[in-house]
């Protein structure tokens, strides 16, 4: 249950420094994970990025001040980070649906967001197909790209529909997704799209050779059609496999294998590969 632990201690930090200047990367480091995985763990399990829960809980809050007492509208926007009036009343209304001087009268209706309590309901009943794997260093042939951890979620997808609309898979198949450890000191991740390299073929331009290490891997196969299917298996692996294995994941690359086939098969095939190690 180390992920669910290290999460909750995660909420328990930012509910600790809502009034402060808080960034993901400073929330991760207090619970020692990687802030790539800290995000993605905990958008995985709770439907939402933690720049959102974040704002959620400060608007969440600044409305109840708000209706509870006489403080002046710029002073509620100062204390929950806003800098001007006009940014605070913005981001009030799309949460709420009323403005902050509305919010003072008596009677608005106001929308409250609680502070979150992560638990795992371990049930049975349920198979999830994965085998463990020790295989030596291999390289990979990819066309890679920087991406920024808070965006990554939906620039990933984007990128995607690019490699294929430029046509880049009639050069290289896009067979493989491989995910790389932050930069240090960066919230930026490199990501890949390529294929397996067979020694000695050609390096076309705008591609390159990245080595993935020898390594233990959990491998997880997912049945269904993209990108529902391997979205569900990742929730999956954070929020069932991880707090009972008995392997932890280890820092280093994952990587995602799609086979051939029409990827909106209800039998479509594809893998989620993540570094390990036994407990």
């Amino acid at each position: 249950m180390e992920w669910v632990r290290s999460l909750n201690k995660a909420i328990e930090y930012m509910e600790d420094h809502l009034l402060e200047e808080l960034t993901c990367e400073e929330v991760a480091a207090h619970v020692y994970i990687s802030n790539f995985h800290f995000q993605r763990c905990f958008s995985l399990l709770t439907d939402m990025t933690v720049g959102e829960y974040i704002r959620n809980r400060r608007l969440s809050l600044a409305g109840q001040e708000l209706a509870s007492s006489d403080k002046k509208i710029i002073d509620v926007a100062l204390k929950y980070g806003y800098e001007t009036p006009e940014s605070f009343t913005k981001a009030f209304a799309r949460f709420h649906g009323v403005t902050p001087t509305q919010a003072k009268v008596e009677g608005s209706g106001l929308k409250s967001f609680s502070r979150l309590l992560i638990k795992i309901k371990l049930e049975g009943g349920t198979v999830m197909d994965y085998k463990i794997i020790t295989r030596e260093a291999f390289k990979v042939l990819v066309m890679t790209r920087l991406f920024k951890t808070e965006s990554s979620f939906t620039d990933l997808p984007d990128y995607w529909t690019e490699y294929f609309s430029k046509g880049y898979d009639k050069l290289v198949p896009g067979d493989m997704g491989i995910c790389e450890p932050e930069l240090p000191d960066s919230d930026e991740f490199r990501y890949g799209i390529g294929q397996e390299y067979a020694e000695g073929a050609e390096v076309p331009k705008g591609y390159e050779l990245m080595t993935i290490p020898a390594n233990t891997w959990a491998v997880f196969r997912c049945i269904g059609p993209m990108p529902l299917a391997m979205q569900e298996v990742w929730k999956r692996i954070y929020s069932e496999w991880l707090p009972q294995a008995d392997y932890e994941r280890i820092q280093g690359s994952d990587f995602e294998v799609y086979t051939e086939g029409n990827n909106q098969s209800e039998d479509y095939v594809s893998e989620i590969w993540i570094p390990v190690r036994k407990k």
